[in-house]
């Protein structure tokens, strides 16, 4: 086994005709015999479809599938978002859109460094592969902890798989496609560079891990004001009339400033919780014994990972209030 550095161990820990966008269809389990995936796309938007994940942790029942990958079929071309936690979902993710398009691929985004974003790259080796530099150094950096987590999490599935980082640097920039106009636009919060896409023509917005919905955000390569910042600047695009549906990268595609305000409304109470009880001198075994609000309570992946987000910030906000003069 490779040696895992802290921060890969607190990531993998963690992660663990048109439809109507605001109703997700049921949850495809997973097959565990056949090794089967069961990916399903699903038609949001006008040559827009996105193969839904489970809104859940990593485990071997989802074959560590817990994301929203996503495709357009531009008229000249396939653009691919996301391509999975292996190898195997790759591979299966390709078959399922030759099913749905002819149309040839032309490029494949990784829209941040976490694993199940881009650990399924192996599968589209043949195409341009591309995500931002701070993204692919972030990969490059964690690739092989990812490999050996997700492997002991997920065993079978992740057979054949080997972190191929995103080929390409990509840079901000407006790519017209076909009839399709893709604003491709940098921000960071979630991670130090998160990828969001735009298509002007559908008014789809690929959020990225800026925006979670019915779920408890991750985040161990987050910074929490910069997140809040970065969600402010979304909002104000809503607002601008630049999208009206949202993609997020865990939780249901929905309509509106839904998931957004769900993911404020949790960094906003998490760091306040830290804050007053890092002032008061509660310790962090203590702290972990704290009943989340109602509002939070039935959300995916909880307590788990309001667990993994205190033992990860809760630290630093214990030695701020010690470093406070008396």
């Amino acid at each position: 086994m490779k040696r895992l550095t802290t921060l890969a161990v607190i990531c993998m820990a963690l992660n663990a005709g048109a439809q109507t966008p605001i109703q997700p269809s049921a949850a495809n389990r997973a097959d565990m015999q056949k090794l089967d995936y069961r990916l399903e796309p699903r038609r949001i938007a006008e040559n827009t479809w996105v193969i839904e994940g489970p809104v859940e942790d990593f485990s071997r029942s989802n074959g560590c599938n817990i994301i929203n990958t996503a495709f357009i079929a531009t008229d000249q071309g396939v653009v691919v978002i996301n391509t999975g936690p292996s190898r195997l979902y790759g591979e299966q993710q390709r078959k399922a859109i030759e099913k749905l398009t002819q149309q040839p691929v032309l490029r494949v985004f990784n829209l941040n460094l976490h694993p199940d974003y881009f650990l399924g790259n192996a599968a589209w080796s043949d195409k341009p592969t591309q995500a931002l530099a701070g993204s692919i150094a972030g990969m490059k950096a964690e690739g092989a902890a990812y490999e050996d987590n997700l492997y002991r999490l997920c065993g079978d599935w992740m057979r054949g798989t080997q972190a191929e980082p995103a080929r390409e640097a990509i840079q901000p920039q407006t790519i017209r496609l076909g009839s399709h106009v893709l604003e491709l636009r940098r921000l960071h919060g979630h991670t130090a560079d998160d990828l969001v896409i735009i298509d002007q023509t559908t008014g789809v917005l690929f959020a990225g891990g800026l925006v979670f919905a019915d779920r408890v955000p991750t985040t161990p390569h987050a910074d929490p004001q910069a997140w809040l910042a970065s969600l402010q600047v979304l909002r104000q695009w809503q607002d601008d009339g630049l999208f009206k549906w949202v993609v997020p990268s865990h939780g249901p595609v929905h309509e509106g400033p839904r998931g957004m305000e769900q993911t404020s409304d949790w960094l906003q109470w998490l760091v306040a919780l830290m804050q007053r009880s890092a002032e008061k001198g509660v310790d962090l075994s203590e702290l972990l014994r704290t009943r989340v609000p109602e509002r939070f309570a039935g959300w995916a992946a909880q307590p788990a990972e309001f667990h993994r987000s205190l033992a990860q910030w809760y630290p630093r906000y214990e030695q701020q209030a010690l470093s406070k003069p008396k």
